[in-house]
C-alpha cells in the first residue's frame, strides 16, 4: 500500500511525520519525492546503496545539415530553442523533452541527447527497512522527471507499506508523486495559512478521487478551525502532535520523535494502525 504525506505549504511538519510512520511499522519503506529539498535522510541516516543518474532528452542541432528554416523554434512551446540571423539557439533547461523539434525538422538535423538533472539513491535504514530518494541538481527547473523515476522503482519494492513524502504545495510535482497513493495523510497546523492551503490539497486529492485523512503538527487551543473543516467535510483527524519546544528541539537535532518520546511513539504506532485500518 502507497501512503502519501504532503502538506498545502512548506514548514507543517510532512517530513516529521512521514519519517517517524516510516519507522513505526513492521515492513515498511520511505520514498523521498521531496527532490528540490530532499531531508528525510538526516532523520533515518540510510546507508546508501545504488546511486543512478535521471536524464531527460534534449535537441541537438547539426549545424552543417541545419537550413535555419526556424520550424523547430515555431513547434517549440516551451521555447527552448530560437532562432537569431539565421542560427538556432537551444535553451535546454527549458526543454521539456517532448521530441517535437526532432519530428518537424525537414533536414533530420536534430537529434536527441541525454542531459543529467538529477540523481536517484537507494539504501536501507534500521537495519531491513529501504529508502530510496531523488536529488534534483541546482538550478534546474524541472523536478517531474525525477519524481516519475522515483514512482517507477515503487513497483520494485518488497513492503506493506510504502510512504511517499511529497513536496509541499499542490504543483505538478506533487501529483507526480501522489496519482499513484491508496491514501493521502494530509499535514496541517492551526493556523489560516495552513487552512487555507488545506484547503487547496483536499481540493487536489479528491480531484484525483483518493481517501484521505488528516494529521494537525503544532496542535493547540488552535487547533478547532481545522477540526470544524474537517468534520464539516467529512474528513478524519487521525492525529494530533502538540505543539512543544521538546518536540522542536528534538526535530532540530535531526532525531526522530519515537526514539526520544515513548508516549509519541504510541501516538505513530496508533496512526499506523489507523491507516492499516483505513486502508
Amino acid at each position: 500500500m502507497i501512503i502519501s504525506v504532503l502538506s498545502g505549504k512548506g514548514g507543517t511538519g510532512k517530513t516529521t511525520v512521514a519519517t517517524n510512520l516510516a519507522c513505526s511499522g513492521r515492513k515498511t519503506a520511505y520514498i523521498d519525492c521531496d527532490v528540490e529539498e530532499p531531508n528525510g535522510f538526516l532523520f533515518l541516516n540510510p546507508a546508501i546503496e545504488q546511486m543512478e543518474e535521471v536524464n531527460v532528452m534534449v535537441p541537438s542541432i547539426d549545424k552543417e545539415n541545419c537550413v535555419a528554416c526556424g520550424l523547430c523554434s515555431k513547434w517549440c512551446q516551451f521555447h527552448a530553442i530560437a532562432q537569431v540571423n539565421k542560427t538556432p539557439l537551444t535553451f535546454l533547461q527549458l526543454c521539456h523533452g517532448c521530441g517535437l523539434c526532432t519530428l518537424v525538422c525537414p533536414e533530420k538535423a536534430i537529434t536527441e541527447v541525454p542531459r543529467e538533472i538529477g540523481i536517484i539513491e537507494r539504501g536501507r535504514f534500521n537495519d531491513d527497512k529501504i529508502f530510496i530518494h531523488g536529488v534534483l541538481k541546482t538550478g534546474e527547473p524541472l523536478a517531474v522527471p525525477v519524481i516519475n523515476r522515483i514512482i517507477e522503482k515503487i513497483r520494485e519494492i518488497a513492503a506493506d507499506f510504502v510512504i511517499v513524502d511529497c513536496p509541499p504545495g499542490s504543483s505538478c510535482s506533487v501529483i507526480a508523486a501522489v496519482e499513484n497513493s491508496d491514501f493521502c495523510l494530509l499535514v496541517t497546523e492551526p493556523t489560516p495559512f495552513g487552512l487555507h492551503d488545506l484547503k487547496i490539497a483536499v481540493d487536489l486529492v479528491r480531484a484525483l478521487n483518493i481517501p484521505l485523512g488528516v494529521v494537525v503538527n503544532k496542535a493547540d487551543d488552535r487547533s478547532g478551525i481545522i477540526r470544524d473543516y474537517c468534520e464539516a467535510q467529512h474528513i478524519p483527524v487521525l492525529m494530533e502532535l502538540p505543539f512543544s519546544k521538546r518536540i522542536a528541539r528534538t526535530y532540530s537535532a535531526g532525531k526522530l520523535l519515537i526514539q526520544e518520546d515513548s508516549q509519541l511513539k504510541q501516538q505513530f504506532q496508533d496512526l499506523m494502525a489507523k491507516l492499516e485500518g483505513v486502508v
